[in-house]
């Protein structure tokens, strides 16, 4: 049997050795180096090339993705790949990022004499400054570790993390150095749903022309009811002779209509809508109108335009279609 208080503690101890590998890495990152590694990237016209080996190349592959999604163009290159082929993307304006713990990975070596003819930079990570890739390349990052949180010192795990971070750390600060915004971010995510509640916009999601759910104010309540019925969204803007917005009638309104016993035939839906609702303009966010349904405590909403003329309605389920909730 494995003692589990035991693997708790092995678990702890994996942690505290990390963070304290994390501590160590200030002093890398406060640093003249990491200030030049930032500023030669931002201002490189071309991309960012990640290379790295082993799990060197895994952490590479997070880096770039994270740059990519930041605003600075990058992606993972396969330094075995690039000795046959694929080092044909890099460009002469482009910046390269080499990952490698011992600073000596052979695979990235073999490349430098070309990188270095076309004159291409190179940024190297690795916790070795005297090694071979720090000598070759323009700037190196340090990311040297006290241990590794592996007890035979052999499984790379605290000089990952560290070199993980400080990718983040590369990244963020060029961020804020480009003045990189949330529709930036919502750009290089269009699929995900944090790209839809950054992107999508209540015109994106409302129902209009035909399908907008409209009356005037003088008809009985069972026009109104064939209009909610038709239009399916369990409403119905309600307008004046001038089209203009005076209220809205509901599922929840009707329910509360029958308790009263008031005649469906006979009274005009103006005697039983509800007055000064809440309404939403068309260019918001619909991420904003899902937040306002919440508050609200309702499950739907007008659009208008900036003289109160409905054009537009949505509610909950079309929040939950496009993936907003």
């Amino acid at each position: 049997m494995v003692d589990k208080s035991q693997l708790r503690q092995w678990g702890c101890k994996v942690i505290d050795i990390e963070k304290s590998a994390l501590d160590n890495l200030y002093q890398y990152v406060d640093s003249v180096e990491f200030a030049e590694a930032c500023e030669l990237i931002f201002n490189c016209t071309g991309k960012v090339i990640v290379m790295g080996m082993g799990k060197s190349g895994h952490i590479g592959n997070k880096i770039s993705a994270t740059l990519a999604s930041t605003g600075t163009p990058a992606f993972f290159v396969h330094p075995g790949e690039a000795s046959h082929g694929d080092l044909g993307v890099l460009a002469d304006n482009d910046v390269i990022l080499a990952i490698s713990n011992s600073g000596e990975s052979s695979e990235i070596l073999t490349l430098m004499p070309v990188i270095q003819r076309m004159g291409v930079p190179v940024i190297a990570i690795t916790s070795k400054p005297e090694s071979n890739m720090a000598r070759l390349s323009k700037v190196h990052l340090c990311i040297g570790v006290p241990e590794e949180a592996c007890p035979l010192g052999l499984a790379p795990t605290s000089s990952t993390t560290a070199t993980l971070v400080m990718g983040d750390a590369i990244a963020i600060a060029l961020l804020q150095a480009k003045g990189f915004t949330r529709d930036d971010f919502a750009m290089s995510h269009p699929g995900g749903a944090l790209g839809r509640k950054l992107l999508l916009k209540v015109n994106d999601v409302m129902h209009s022309g035909d399908d907008l759910p409209l009356v005037n104010h003088d008809i009985c309540i069972t026009e109104a009811l064939y209009e909610i019925s038709k239009k399916g969204l369990g409403m119905t803007a309600i307008i004046d002779d001038q089209r203009k917005l005076v209220g809205i009638f509901t599922d929840g309104d009707l329910r509360r209509v029958i308790d009263a016993e008031v005649n469906l035939r006979t009274t005009p839906i103006a005697d039983v809508m509800t007055r000064n609702c809440v309404t939403i303009m068309d260019n918001i966010l619909a991420a904003k109108a899902l937040q306002i349904m919440d508050s609200k405590n309702i499950n739907g909403l007008i659009v208008i335009d900036k003289d109160r003329h409905p054009i537009g309605a949505l509610n909950m389920l079309d929040m939950v279609k496009a993936g907003v909730i």
